[in-house]
């Protein structure tokens, strides 16, 4: 799964709740949405995803690193 499905997995499952960018990606890796040895730079990727997802509007940022699906 690339980083932008998992993300946006992950705070689909956790909606309506809030979470912060390293829970997104601690859920992320340990339901082996994203697999660390083969994303270099899994957290940075992780980070500018989630931003991305956010200009986007498919996720709001709710305040610093913390982010929610959109429409919960």
């Amino acid at each position: 799964m690339d980083p932008k499905e998992a993300c946006l997995k992950v705070l689909g499952d956790a909606a309506p709740e809030t979470l912060h960018w390293t829970v997104v990606l601690d859920r992320a890796l340990t339901g082996r949405l994203i697999d660390p040895f083969t994303t270099p730079d899994v957290r940075g990727v992780v980070v500018k995803t989630l931003a991305a997802l956010a200009k986007d509007g498919r996720v709001v940022k709710v305040g610093t690193g913390v982010y929610r699906a959109a429409g919960g």
